[in-house]
C-alpha cells in the first residue's frame, strides 16, 4: 500500500481551530517550559461534546468526518457519534489507533493521532526499528508540527513530551498534545469515537487484507461521563461493545467478506457479557489478560463491493448497554 497523503497536513487546520476557537469551546491553552502547546480539554477546562468531535478528527488525521446526531437504534441513548472516512486504513490504523505507549515515573498514557506516523513507532524509548504496523502500512510521514492526543487526567510532564518530540524529529516548539480525560465529555466523544478503528484493528488482527478494506462508517452511542475513571472507561467501551455499529465496503471475494463479517462482531469474544469495568476488575485491572477480540462494535455490515453483496452479523443489547449506563 503507498499512502501520499499527509496525516499531519492534513490535521493542522483542525489542531488550529482548537487553538482559534478556545473560548468558544471552552479550552484551556498552556505552553511548557520547551515551548510545548498544551490543549486542555477536560482537567482544568470544562471542555465539550463540540471539542470532542473537533478531537476525534485529529486523531483521524484529518481524513475522517465525525458528527454528532440524534439516533433511535437504541432505546434509551440517543445522543450518538458517526465516524467515516474513505481511507479508513490510513485515518484508523496510521494516525487514531492509541498505540504509542508513554511512561515517565508515576505518569503513564497513550498517544494517539497524527505524530505516531513521524515516530512510526508503538512503545516509548528511543527512535528504533520500524513497528510491524507501519512495516506493513509502508507509510511514513514528514511535515514541520504536529499534534498527539492522550487520555489522561493530567498534563504530561515535560520529559514525555521530549520524548515525543525527539521521537517525531521537531522541536517541542511544533508539538501540540491535546489531553482528554476519560471521566470528560470531550473524552467521552474521542473514545468512543473510534468504533470505525476498533472494527479496523480487529480486520487487521483477524489477517484480513488491509488493501481490500476501501471505505468504512461507524457510529455508537455517547456513553454518560462518569468520576471514577475505572466505570468511565468501561463506558466508553460498553458503547462499542454493546451497540457500536461498522460497515466496511471491501474488495475481494463474498466468502472472505462473509467470513469477516461473522468474526468480527464483540459477541465472539470469550469475555463478552457483562460491562467492560467488570471484566477489567475480574482480570485484577490488568487490561492485557482481556481477550483482544473482545474490542470491536456490537453489529457489523461488510459489503463485497465486486458482487455487491452484503453480510451482516452481531447484534445491538441494549439490556447491557443500560446496566453500564446507569439507566
Amino acid at each position: 500500500m503507498q499512502y501520499k497523503a499527509s496525516v499531519n497536513r492534513l490535521s493542522q487546520p483542525l489542531v488550529q481551530e482548537l487553538i482559534d476557537q478556545a473560548d468558544k469551546l471552552r479550552l484551556r491553552i498552556s505552553h511548557l517550559g520547551n515551548g510545548c502547546t498544551i490543549i486542555d480539554a477536560g482537567i482544568n477546562a470544562p471542555g465539550g461534546l463540540e471539542a470532542g468531535r473537533i478531537i476525534t478528527e485529529i486523531c483521524l488525521g484529518g481524513m475522517g468526518n465525525v458528527s454528532i446526531n440524534n439516533s433511535c437504534y437504541t432505546q434509551n441513548w440517543p445522543l450518538t457519534v458517526n465516524v467515516h472516512s474513505t481511507n479508513p486504513v490510513l485515518a484508523c490504523l496510521g494516525s487514531q489507533y492509541a498505540g504509542w505507549s508513554l511512561s515517565h515515573e508515576k505518569y503513564y498514557a497513550l498517544g494517539s493521532g497524527p505524530a505516531r506516523s513521524m515516530a512510526r513507532k508503538e512503545r516509548e524509548g528511543v527512535v528504533g526499528p520500524v513497528e510491524e504496523l507501519y512495516k506493513e502500512l509502508a507509510y511514513h510521514d514528514d511535515f514541520e508540527s504536529t499534534a498527539l492526543v492522550i487520555e489522561n487526567d493530567a498534563i504530561p510532564p515535560v520529559e514525555i513530551v521530549d520524548k515525543v518530540a525527539a521521537a517525531c524529529g521537531i522541536s517541542p516548539k511544533k508539538l501540540t498534545i491535546i489531553v482528554t480525560p476519560t471521566s470528560s465529555l470531550a473524552g467521552c466523544v474521542q473514545v468512543v469515537g473510534r468504533v470505525l478503528e476498533v472494527a479496523m484493528h480487529k480486520a487487521h488482527e483477524l489477517h484480513f487484507p488491509l488493501e481490500n478494506i476501501i471505505d468504512g462508517n461507524g457510529s455508537a452511542p455517547i456513553c454518560p461521563p462518569h468520576p471514577d475513571f475505572v466505570k468511565a472507561m468501561g463506558r466508553t467501551n460498553d458503547a462499542i461493545l454493546f451497540a457500536g455499529q461498522a460497515h466496511l465496503f471491501v474488495k475481494g471475494s463474498d466468502e472472505d467478506a462473509e467470513q469477516l463479517a461473522q468474526q468480527l462482531p464483540s459477541s465472539t469474544s470469550k469475555d463478552y457479557g457483562k460491562p467492560f469495568a467488570e471484566i477489567f476488575k475480574s482480570y485484577n485491572y490488568d487490561f492485557f489478560k482481556i481477550d483482544g477480540m473482545l474490542f470491536s462494535p456490537a453489529s457489523v455490515i461488510v459489503t463485497a463491493v465486486e458482487s455487491g453483496k452484503s453480510f451482516r452479523a452481531g447484534r445491538l443489547d441494549n439490556e447491557l448497554l443500560d446496566l453500564s449506563f446507569g439507566a
